[in-house]
């Protein structure tokens, strides 16, 4: 008989398949992951409604198990421990399964780069320098991405200069179309019936809301959003990728991370249709370049460091920050929240799960690195509360780039800023009761105070580090110093 396998609620595409064509498949809801930890309702409903509709898709194939735990599940699905498995996203899940000694691990799938090619290249760089634009080089000269010949396509291999505009003036939204929106259908409907279910008897609480899905849930699905992006929305993607409207948070975004994540899309495929785009006339080259460089170059690089630097990373707390996350912060309360940028981004991930990656690094991020939030609740709470956030996703990502935790291995400097920053990308800072030039006062801006404290806190840690030289003389300049950190010691963790 063939041997069982194992599919996780993010291996939900083709590729992760067994070998063996007529192996049963296996599949398990496990509620106490629900129970354990606090999700984003919208993220339960995705994840929920990709398994089920992947289950129906298999038909017969596959036994579906709900039970209490994984470890159950898999009790009973498979009770003499023997099954396959494609490599699991997490620590976690990979303990769950080699626990099993029956369990055989294949090797992973959804990634352009297999651990070992990732390996044998990291270890012929210095261990305290993997940084990004090499690893990116090396992944496009191996897949032959936006190559001519062996020089970068368009001339450079990075368009970021042409990449980094600030959002259209006189303008509230983009004006990009629409992006793909699906259909629910039954499978939905009792997905919600379900949580809600749940909710009603008190055995797991979610936060966030739960509106019509806005992600796909199946294979189609994933690639009508992926077409229309390329076809429709790429080309206004690359000038404005760092940009923020208040009315407009999708912009010209792929929105296409919740489905590589749960492998409902392959990222060979999503590369490959952005170049042939740009080949055939129909995109520029920062555009393609740009969401290029999203995927074989951040996403592939994020996956591998989250398995290359170890389980213990999570744990790296350089700057020593442990304050805990505040109760508003936890609970997207939103409407608590007076300062424009932090209040409509907050709303944001209250009513979607989802922002674009510089709310996620510049504002909630950069927020808590000067508040000084403990970087491991800060990882739990993005992992939580986006739909697209899984542990490979936000270790390295968090820890690494947005906190800084790990001193610098990953980064070469602190991710955050002022509001001079969030004034120039952003649409903001109009409105707001704040102003992002004032950082003493009733009306200085939280993360102009909060840049220049956190600056203050940790000058003697930075000393050394040349990208934040300019700054640190700037701090010595300021002749109200003390001010500022009464202000940001007053305001403490309050709603800013």
């Amino acid at each position: 008989m063939p041997t069982p396998h194992l599919m996780f609620g993010d291996q939900l595409g083709s590729t992760f398949l067994p070998d063996e064509a007529d192996a049963p498949i296996i599949m398990i809801e496990a509620r106490s992951v629900f129970r354990r930890r606090r999700f984003h309702r919208a993220k339960a409903h995705l994840v929920l409604s990709a398994m089920r509709h992947r289950a129906a898709e298999l038909g017969d194939r596959v036994r579906y198990v709900q039970a209490e735990t994984y470890r159950e599940g898999l009790r009973e699905a498979v009770p003499d421990g023997r099954f396959t498995v494609r490599h699991p996203t997490s620590y976690a899940a990979l303990r769950l399964v080699r626990s099993f000694p029956g369990a055989a691990v294949l090797p992973a799938r959804g990634f352009l780069v297999p651990h070992e090619d990732f390996r044998a290249w990291a270890d012929e760089h210095d261990a305290g320098r993997l940084r990004q634009e090499d690893f990116y080089r090396w992944v496009r000269r191996e897949h032959d991405l936006l190559l001519d010949g062996d020089h970068p396509a368009g001339g450079r291999w990075n368009h970021d200069h042409d990449n980094r505009e600030p959002p259209p003036k006189g303008t509230r939204v983009l004006n990009a179309p629409k992006p793909y929106r699906p259909s629910e259908d039954d499978i939905d409907e009792q997905v919600r019936h379900d949580l809600n279910t749940w909710e009603a008897e008190e055995s797991v609480r979610f936060v966030g809301r739960d509106s019509p899905r806005l992600f796909p849930a199946t294979r189609r699905e994933a690639q009508a959003a992926l077409r229309r992006f390329v076809q429709h929305r790429l080309t206004a993607f690359g000038p404005y990728e760092d940009a923020v409207l208040a009315h407009d948070p999708v912009m010209s975004h792929s929105l296409l991370s919740a489905s590589l994540n749960l492998g409902l899309l392959d990222p060979a495929d999503c590369v490959e249709q952005a170049e042939d785009a740009w080949r055939q006339g129909q995109v520029p080259i920062n555009s393609a370049e740009g969401f290029i460089r999203q995927i074989a170059g951040w996403r592939e690089y994020v996956w591998q460091l989250y398995w290359y630097f170890g389980d213990d990373y999570r744990h790296r707390n350089a700057l020593r920050h442990h304050a805990p996350l505040p109760d508003w912060f936890l609970d997207l309360d939103a409407d608590s929240v007076e300062a424009r940028c932090l209040s409509t981004v907050l709303a944001q991930v209250r009513d979607t799960g989802w922002t674009h990656h510089i709310p996620r690094l510049m504002i909630l991020g950069s927020h808590a690195l000067q508040q000084g939030w403990d970087p491991a609740a800060v990882t739990d709470w993005f992992h939580r509360c986006f739909v697209d956030g899984y542990d490979w996703v936000m270790v390295p990502n968090v820890i690494g780039m947005s906190q800084y935790a790990d001193g610098g291995r990953m980064t070469t400097k602190p991710y955050t800023s002022g509001g001079s920053y969030l004034h120039k990308m952003t649409d903001l800072c109009s409105g707001c009761a704040y102003r992002p030039t004032e950082r003493t006062g009733e009306r200085a801006c939280p993360f102009t105070v909060g840049y220049w404290s956190f600056l203050h806190r940790h000058q003697a840690r930075l000393a050394k580090n040349h990208r934040v030289a300019r700054s640190l003389s700037g701090l010595d300049r300021l002749g109200d110093v003390a001010e500022v950190l009464r202000l940001h010691a007053r305001r403490g963790d309050s709603p800013p």
